[in-house]
């Protein structure tokens, strides 16, 4: 397997976040673990929701958070320890200099910024952790990219690529053989079918399913509840049963 961020497995020198259970029917594997705190970029909503699953994962969490709204309070969730503010995201290369973290996950729902911030925390040596709930089904052999985010009961099926800093939101299904590019969004309810290919930071809205085997372009979005039947060229947006240039 591999897949970043399950049970302990390792790809391009990653450190990831293990996954809390032990395999079953193999000999236990040596796990590595962060020498600091993780931090998050972002104190939003989708945040809030990476905060439960690290709590439902029973692993610590971050020691910290970076957000550029002046007024930020911090990352708060009812029933958890709030996440304090350490300052605007410009301060990361003096946190990692420091020695203060080595690991980071961008908390952000814009697909094009998340994308940005993920590169520029990797050019800077950040490991960035795939967050994986532990209730999500992931296949022996699904590649998860560096910085990826799978919620609750989302599904990634038989060798499916993940990209790098993608969101798998609660409920999505990635069947066989599909391709996700960096940083897309599976928002909750969304199904791809079988071979399909998204590229880059590709937006699929909720309850949204996409026909098996088509291609989907760069920052295309497909709205809420629809049924994509054919291509969609990059940039487009699209929505409606069948799916339609909007």
């Amino acid at each position: 397997m591999a897949v970043l961020g399950a049970q302990p497995q390792f790809d391009a020198g990653h450190r990831v976040l293990p996954h809390p259970e032990r395999p079953r029917g193999r000999a236990r594997r040596p796990r590595r673990h962060l020498t600091v705190a993780l931090l998050f970029i972002g104190a939003g909503g989708h945040g809030r929701a990476l905060l439960e699953l690290l709590r439902d994962a029973g692993l610590p969490p971050p020691g910290g958070v970076l957000d550029d709204a002046a007024d930020c309070p911090g990352l708060a969730c009812p029933g958890l320890p709030p996440v304090p503010w350490l300052g605007p995201v410009a301060r990361a290369a003096e946190l990692f200099s420091r020695k203060d973290f080595d690991s980071a996950h961008v908390a952000l729902g814009r697909n094009a910024l998340r994308r940005q911030v993920g590169e520029s925390l990797a050019a800077i040596g950040y490991a960035l952790p795939v967050l994986r709930h532990p209730s999500a089904v992931i296949a022996g052999s699904a590649r998860i990219g560096p910085g990826s985010a799978i919620l609750p009961r989302a599904v990634v099926g038989a060798a499916v690529e993940v990209g790098t800093c993608a969101i798998l939101n609660t409920g999505s299904i990635a069947e066989h053989d599909s391709v996700i590019g960096p940083a897309c969004h599976l928002a909750p309810g969304s199904v791809l079918g079988g071979g399909v290919r998204l590229g880059a930071e590709v937006l699929v809205g909720i309850l949204a399913g996409v026909k098996p085997g088509l291609r989907i372009g760069d920052g295309a979005v497909i709205g809420m509840g629809s049924a994509v039947l054919a291509d969609v060229a990059p940039g487009q947006e699209v929505g409606g049963v069948p799916a339609r240039p909007l």
